[in-house]
């Protein structure tokens, strides 16, 4: 059982080095993380243990972000996570399609510490993260 103050993020990403990045800073904002490789990893991920916050890359093989982002707000309780989208693509029509899709929040990459703090304490998961 978690205890009630512990945050938890789902960091996806299919490179093992932005997975790395990802999980040093949302750790060092005081979360606790999981990792998956991709959608599929993903989704049974959330079924094991549905995360606070999804940092969900867009464009990764066996499922992308975009499947992946619909499946989870389909299955039960997947509404509740707050979803950061990444992107390396400055494409405002994939930007408002994830956001249609359910997304909370897109970050582009390469992203900081300040960039992701920011986008977490904007969907309401970190406060004041200065």
């Amino acid at each position: 059982m978690k205890a009630p103050h512990e945050t938890t993020c789902l960091v996806v990403d299919d490179s093992a080095v932005i997975r790395k990045v990802a999980r040093r800073i949302i750790e060092a904002l005081g979360m606790t993380v999981s990792e998956a490789e991709d959608g599929n990893a993903a989704l049974e991920a959330c079924a094991a243990h549905m995360p606070d916050a999804i940092l969900l890359d867009w464009n990764m093989p066996n499922m992308d972000g975009y499947a992946f982002l619909q499946a989870l707000r389909r299955s039960e309780g997947g509404e509740a996570p707050k979803v950061l989208f990444c992107t390396t693509e400055n494409d405002v029509g994939a930007i408002a399609r994830a956001l249609r899709a359910g997304a909370d929040e897109y970050i582009m990459k390469p992203f900081d510490r300040d960039i992701l703090a920011a986008k977490l304490e904007q969907v309401g998961l970190v406060a004041d993260a200065a």
